[in-house]
């Protein structure tokens, strides 16, 4: 195993190595520098094919099968709930072009960490750095390990609901498998991504298809404006959970180092996969209103399979097994991803060395893997995931419009960068506005959670740092330990492995 060197700025220790094989005479203001022949460095292996299978995957997770409730509640009608889906998939869109000027301008895996440092300092990368690697991404993928095997288990349990202690431990095995596959291989972990992204959109294609067999047979009585409501705050709210069900279209930034001929294939992933999940979700949504009334939406706790029970009859198993898949291919994505980000951190200087180390047979951020997953398991103690889900939604929101305020601050600071790709201004002020509509009208409409959820976090983010600190203070004499234990494993000097 050995670390990598360089930086993103060229400077600190420990940095992410190597620039985009694919694709280099388009190069970056900000690419990492060159790197010699042997020495360490994540290798660009990803095509366009699987740029869009990470995002479709990362996006089509839980939230399809579980916000729709959500979003009527918040705007009291089908057809207003509706355009909420449709309005969320725009300002995804919106979010993901402005990240394509900045993802190919700056092509350095860690994303908006990345973007935020170069633009904003280290100080304001830190904060994001910690924020996003130890609350947001591991709670996230607690929380989709979770629902995976919980409908995994669902159909042994049609009556009730599967024991917490039995859907934690399958949580675990789930995070534990694509664990190993992530540190054993790229190639076959976007594999994976690529084989569940297309079993979750069949189980979308099957419902939708369902609906237009329903809406054939003139089932439209519920499409109507009826009981829409006009309060700011409630709106604000069902945006919440419509764009809960979008989080992760960002996700293929993080890994920008593994694409092939990013300036190419960055923008053409996010066009087609975001088009792609706005299309499905909106059809989706319809199909499930052809066949459900809205109060049995909005009691329904997992709506694809309250519609399968009342449409499939004995074949309504096949729903929750392909949520399931669903939601196995979403983990894998999230850990796919954020393992990177650990990786850029430490790359900075700003979170343990060890996590800068690649395994060189194989040639994948191991420790970072392994510190994401076992980050996940702790989250899998929480008792109050809907709590968990608000604030994760919260801190990623207000995170990304930090992020996207990167591309007209450096059109002000930096005008004669070069850049591939160049959004209209008027696309990250607007995006901006409304991040800071979605955030703090829910923040301002349920003050007492917020402040709750703020305190209990604050105290484990607290936790996590003094353990991290140990952590950074033992990873200094671990690389010795591991050269003398394992002789097959060497320490990295100067970014060339040693035999």
């Amino acid at each position: 195993m050995s670390k990598s060197s360089g930086s993103l700025k060229g400077s600190t220790k420990g940095s992410i190595k190597g620039s985009i094989k694919d694709g280099e005479t388009n190069n970056g203001p900000y690419d990492s520098p060159g790197v010699g022949g042997d020495e360490i460095k994540l290798e660009a292996k990803m095509s366009l094919m699987n740029g869009v299978t990470v995002i479709v995957g990362s996006i089509i997770g839980s939230g399809i099968f579980v916000s729709p409730s959500g979003v009527l509640q918040y705007t009291g009608s089908v057809n207003a709930s509706l355009l909420v889906w449709t309005a969320s998939g725009l300002f995804s869109m919106v979010g993901a072009y402005c990240y394509a000027e900045l993802g190919c301008m700056i092509r350095k895996s860690g994303a908006d960490y990345a973007y935020i440092m170069e633009t904003f300092g280290p100080f304001m990368a830190f904060i994001r750095l910690w924020i996003e690697s130890m609350i947001v991404r591991p709670c996230s993928q607690a929380i989709v390990a979770l629902t995976f095997s919980t409908y995994v288990l669902k159909p042994f349990f049609p009556d009730c609901e599967p024991p917490q202690d039995a859907a934690r431990l399958l949580a675990v095995c789930c995070i534990c498998v694509l664990a190993f596959i992530n540190c054993w291989d790229v190639k076959w972990a976007t594999r994976v991504q690529d084989i569940f992204t297309y079993a979750k959109l069949l189980a979308l294609f099957v419902i939708i298809g369902a609906g237009g067999y329903q809406l054939v047979n003139k089932q439209t009585q519920h499409f109507t404006f009826d009981g829409t409501t006009t309060e700011v705050t409630q709106i604000a709210l069902s945006f919440y959970s419509g764009l809960f069900a979008y989080n992760g279209w960002n996700y293929l930034n993080f890994i920008i180092e593994e694409l092939k001929d990013p300036v190419r294939n960055l923008p053409r992933a996010i066009a087609i996969s975001c088009t792609l999940v706005t299309i499905v979700y909106v059809l989706t949504n319809v199909a499930f209103y052809t066949t459900l009334s809205p109060n049995e939406v909005l009691n329904s706790k997992a709506v694809a399979v309250t519609f399968a029970n009342r449409l499939f009859g004995p074949m309504a198993w096949t729903i929750p097994v392909f949520v399931a898949l669903s939601t196995f291919g979403a983990v894998n994505g999230i850990l796919l991803t954020s393992s990177r980000l650990f990786y850029a951190g430490a790359c900075e200087g700003q979170m343990p060395e060890i996590l800068t180390m690649i395994q060189t047979s194989r040639m994948t951020p191991t420790p970072a893997v392994i510190c994401m997953a076992l980050l996940s398991m702790l989250y899998l103690c929480s008792s109050d995931i809907v709590a968990l889900i608000n604030y994760v939604g919260f801190a990623t929101w207000l995170s990304i419009g930090v992020s996207v305020l990167c591309v007209p601050w450096l059109r002000w600071a930096q005008p004669n960068l070069p850049r591939p790709i160049r959004v209209n201004l008027a696309f990250p002020i607007v995006y901006i506005l409304c991040t800071l509509f979605v955030t703090i009208v829910p923040m301002y409409s349920s003050p007492v959670e917020t402040g709750e959820l703020r305190m209990s976090d604050d105290s484990l983010f607290s936790t996590c740092l003094l353990c991290l600190h140990r952590l950074e203070k033992q990873a200094q004499v671990l690389p010795e330990k591991c050269r003398r234990r394992y002789p097959n494993f060497a320490e990295d000097d100067g970014g060339r492995r040693t035999e």
